[in-house]
């Protein structure tokens, strides 16, 4: 497996190779056009004398030797040339880069034999020889990654964007299934997202218009209630949500053994809302029912006192309307159960309230260990005080 490293001793043995190309270019340039670097006067007797021992070697011995040991060079830094993704690469603009750029680096030497100043020679050549290199080095790259893409024969890379997904409908009886369409190559395809169990946890997140309800909420309510589902819906716009599911359940009311009911609860209009109570009595088989009640009604109403549970001025309260509840829930079997008779039950005389509530022995207990014992002390402290 190639490794960071290994990718980056590549890349710098590419670049070096390329790098030796153009010195050679660069030096058969200096040697060829040596009147008109004179004339501009870009010789130096120091550069000379090293130009002079390089040529010794016998690759500047001739005009050709050089421009094909550069070309050489330059065909071997091409083979690692890595391709991008997002490039459209054509066969036809491969040949022509490639075809133009050789006969214009190999015909550049016809420039010598133009009746003109040595200046406007070594310009001309250098210029179409210098044209003629990069053509090839960018037909070349693209050639170098055509091969590349011809030779991967990966499915999930086929195209170097795109890979298969899941195209089958796998349902069940609490699945959710979700239409989507993917780009394969170069067709667009059908596929699904297949949420087999979406009770171990569905997560659906997204910037405010990204699309959440549209392409995925709707569909859940659609299948949800086609399948016989009862359903609490937060509609945070109301009534868009609303809508489509008074519109579903009445299309799929036929798939329910007993026929449902739609119910709103609006807490910004009243005029387009039903009415409820929280504290219904078939809600609350025991005590602990009432307790979980007063906890949140007194949490929801005191939002300090989530951090001080457990101190006495914290759960006294929460015990007396455990009481209270408990006692109406008891009282002619819950007749009067609601949170209005809740609250006016506990703005009586302290004294007679406690009678009454004592006469249900399930919160006797309740009131003498819990509800006295905070009271008397705090009775007791401002006494001491005065």
């Amino acid at each position: 497996m190639n490794t960071g490293e290994d990718i980056q001793g590549l890349r710098k043995i590419i670049d070096f190779t390329r790098l030796i190309s153009l010195f050679i270019l660069s030096i058969h340039f200096y040697l060829c056009c040596y009147q008109a670097f004179v004339h501009w006067g870009f010789t130096a007797s120091i550069t000379d004398r090293i130009i002079e021992n390089i040529s010794r070697t016998g690759l500047f011995s001739g005009m050709w030797w050089a421009k094909l040991a550069c070309l050489l060079l330059l065909i071997i830094s091409l083979i690692g040339v890595k391709g991008k993704k997002d490039e459209k690469i054509e066969i036809r603009s491969i040949v022509s880069f490639l075809l133009t750029g050789l006969l214009l680096y190999f015909i550049a030497a016809l420039v010598f034999y133009l009746p003109v100043s040595p200046p406007i020679i070594a310009v001309c050549y250098i210029g179409i020889t210098s044209i003629g290199y990069m053509l090839i080095l960018t037909g070349g790259g693209q050639l170098s990654r055509l091969i590349k893409e011809k030779l991967n024969k990966d499915i999930f890379n086929e195209e170097n964007e795109t890979f298969p997904q899941e195209e089958r409908l796998l349902e069940n009886e609490y699945s959710v299934n979700l239409p989507a369409k993917y780009r394969l190559g170069k067709q667009i395809r059908d596929s699904y997202i297949n949420v087999i169990n979406p009770f171990r946890g569905l997560l659906i997140a997204g910037t405010p218009g990204a699309g959440k309800s549209y392409f995925v909420i709707r569909h859940i309510i659609d299948q949800h209630i086609k399948k016989g589902f009862s359903m609490f819906l937060y509609d945070f716009k109301f009534d868009d949500l609303s809508k489509l599911a008074y519109n579903k359940l009445l299309k799929y009311a036929k798939n329910y053994p007993i026929k449902p009911k739609f119910f709103v609860i609006n807490f910004d209009d009243l005029n387009r809302t039903h009415r409820c109570n929280p504290l219904h009595p078939e809600s609350m088989d025991d005590i602990t029912d009432a307790t979980e009640a007063s906890r949140t009604i007194m949490m929801g109403l005191n939002r300090d006192w989530i951090k001080k549970q457990g101190d006495f001025f914290v759960e006294s309260p929460i015990n007396f309307l455990t009481a209270c509840i408990w006692y109406l829930r008891k009282y002619e079997n819950g007749k009067f159960c609601t949170l209005p008779h809740v609250i006016e039950l506990m703005q009586s005389d302290y004294d007679q309230l406690f009678a009454v509530l004592e006469t249900q022995d399930e919160i006797k207990v309740e009131i003498s260990l819990k509800l006295t014992t905070p009271f008397r002390f705090k009775l007791t402290t401002y006494s001491a005080g005065n």
